[in-house]
């Protein structure tokens, strides 16, 4: 019997996203991925002065705080031709690392664990056999008594007893999918819970060079980030101890909880390395720069395209190229002046909305027409997916020691062939395999930005000409980076001083865009396609695939009547 199920929203993501499946006998024979907002940055942009741009850029997302910042001020550095200060790059990959150590934790426990790990079954685990547990599976780690366990466990009775499970709310509590012993499940909801207050001491590297978090400060030509050691308002030695004692306290709990609880967790759900692949296609952009985004050798993360899963060949990616990445909306609320079959280039990229879908409430999309306020991007024609299953598989493919060391003891582990790594349980893993590899990577970054202010250095800024006059009447750029979520690139096209064109290809746009005009399906799209659902009212099999990408959708819309007041607002206390 064939069916249309239906998930919006997907729960635990950053903005808003729909999921539709036809199911055939319990199978997903094809499903179909729907951004449900739209984001309209590119057209605030528009006609401002460039330098301005990533204050609203960043704006596109609150999750992956710092990312649109840093790709809009490399937009406007290589369209003016700004240099970067070796102290400026080493501090700006300080905040993108920890970004992704902060953003992966979080991810794993808060936003996806709990397809995994069922809350309600820990009200029946022993705590003194959850202790036993956690010392084998961590043994490092100080918080795992059994007293700790049973106050773990009184705090989620206490939720339950209330009529409501809080945080915990809107699980499918009980499927017999969740396949964690109570005890484990015990251990897994106590690390949530210490995740939540180890988050709040990692940003602060964020507030240290940027300012604040989330949205930190930033500048085209350098970072907003005098190093004074003779200052109270500087980078000091006071605020180089606190970096020092942040990436400490990262690398603990990496080490000590997020590794041991993944390989764990996965040794459960070792049936998921053979579902939940996607297209095959892979594509990194490249980041976390030695000696400047003009020197991609120095790349910490090596950009490139894999094919059909063949590690053997790296293609390389050119982002000026017309005819490589290119923008479809033939099946998005969008229209082309040129007509909705064509690819843009995003330097050529327009943006004009044009909503023909169902007026709500309605129950299905017409996904023959368009669906989705999320264009697809292609390189040469291809789906890609971008993400940390990407940068590790392209790690790997280059050689580098320490991925291949992790990838191979994580197979070894979990006794999975590396076909694996082409899945669900893969994407997942690989996220935990790059915090390591980023985590380690920041007290190298530290020690040079010590080095260098012993040595002297102290700059932070290179003095460029900020008078519009003496640029070119014509000027393009291209500012990428590797964000948490994957390839992330701002493109934009100043004239007469302003911004003429602004054109953001995100992450989520790469995997969860809509199906092209040759019908090819995108990431999200094809990797739920063979998907065996036990319960089309409880579609956790959806879920799980789906949030092994951490979608981050649409995240800069804001709730407004159409005088521009606001509907609601929300106190915390």
């Amino acid at each position: 019997m064939s069916e249309r199920v239906v998930v919006d929203p997907i729960t635990r993501i950053e903005g808003h996203l729909r999921v539709e499946a036809q199911v055939n006998d319990g199978k997903i024979e094809q499903a179909y991925s729907s951004g449900t907002m739209v984001r309209g940055i590119e057209l605030i942009l528009k006609g401002r002065d460039p330098r301005d741009a990533w204050a609203y850029a960043q704006r596109i997302c609150g999750v992956c705080t710092l990312v649109h910042g840093i790709a809009s001020v490399r937009a406007v550095e290589d369209a003016l031709d700004y240099k970067v200060p070796p102290n400026a790059q080493i501090i700006r990959n300080l905040m993108i690392a920890a970004q992704y150590v902060h953003d992966h934790v979080m991810h794993f426990y808060h936003l996806h664990a709990l397809d995994w790990v069922d809350v309600v079954s820990a009200l029946s685990a022993d705590p003194k056999a959850t202790s036993a547990l956690a010392q084998q599976v961590s043994p490092h780690w100080p918080k795992s008594s059994p007293g700790y366990f049973a106050d773990v466990k009184k705090r989620v009775k206490d939720f339950v007893e209330a009529g409501q499970l809080g945080i915990f709310a809107k699980g499918y509590w009980g499927h017999p999918a969740y396949k964690l012993p109570p005890e484990a499940n015990l251990m897994a909801v106590a690390h949530y819970l210490e995740a939540l207050t180890w988050q709040r001491d990692v940003v602060k590297i964020h507030t240290i060079f940027g300012g604040k978090n989330p949205h930190p400060n930033f500048l085209v030509g350098g970072v907003p980030s005098p190093i004074d050691l003779n200052s109270d308002s500087a980078i000091n030695a006071k605020r180089l101890a606190q970096v020092q004692e942040v990436i400490d306290k990262m690398m603990v709990f990496v080490d000590q909880v997020y590794i041991p609880d993944t390989l764990a967790i996965a040794g459960f759900y070792k049936d998921w390395g053979a579902q939940g692949e996607g297209v095959g296609n892979f594509m990194c952009y490249g980041d976390l720069p030695k000696h400047g985004m003009d020197d991609p050798s120095s790349f910490m993360i090596p950009a490139g395209v894999i094919l059909d899963r063949d590690l053997s060949t790296i293609h390389p990616v050119d982002m000026q190229n017309a005819d490589e990445i290119q923008e479809f909306v033939s099946h998005s609320w969008y229209d082309y002046s040129g007509g909705k079959e064509e690819g843009l280039h995003p330097y050529d990229g327009e943006t004009n909305l044009n909503y023909t879908g169902p007026k709500p409430p309605y129950s299905h999309l017409d996904v023959d027409q368009s669906y989705s306020w999320l264009k697809s991007p292609r390189w040469k024609g291809k789906p890609m997916e971008v993400g940390p299953l990407a940068r590790v598989l392209m790690l790997y493919a280059n050689g580098h020691e320490q991925t291949k060391e992790l990838v191979n003891m994580t197979l070894k582990t979990l006794d999975v062939p590396v076909e694996a790594l082409f899945s669900t349980l893969g994407r997942t893993a690989a996220r935990t395999l790059e915090t390591k590899i980023y985590v380690d990577a920041m007290q190298g970054m530290l020690n040079d930005l010590i080095a260098n202010i012993k040595a002297g250095d102290t700059k932070t800024f290179n003095e460029v000409s900020w008078d519009p006059s003496s640029w070119p009447s014509e000027a393009r750029g291209v500012g990428y980076m590797e964000a948490p979520r994957g390839a992330l690139a701002h493109w934009l096209v100043i004239k007469d001083g302003l911004i003429d064109n602004y054109q953001a290809v995100v992450p989520s746009t790469w995997n969860a865009g809509p199906r092209d005009p040759k019908g090819q399906a995108g990431p999200y799209e094809a990797a739920l396609q063979g998907h065996e659902l036990h319960d089309a009212k409880q579609p956790i099999e959806i879920l799980r695939t789906i949030h092994s990408f951490d979608p981050c959708i649409a995240c800069a819309v804001h709730v407004t009547d159409p005088d521009g007041e606001e509907l609601v607002k929300v106190k915390v206390r």
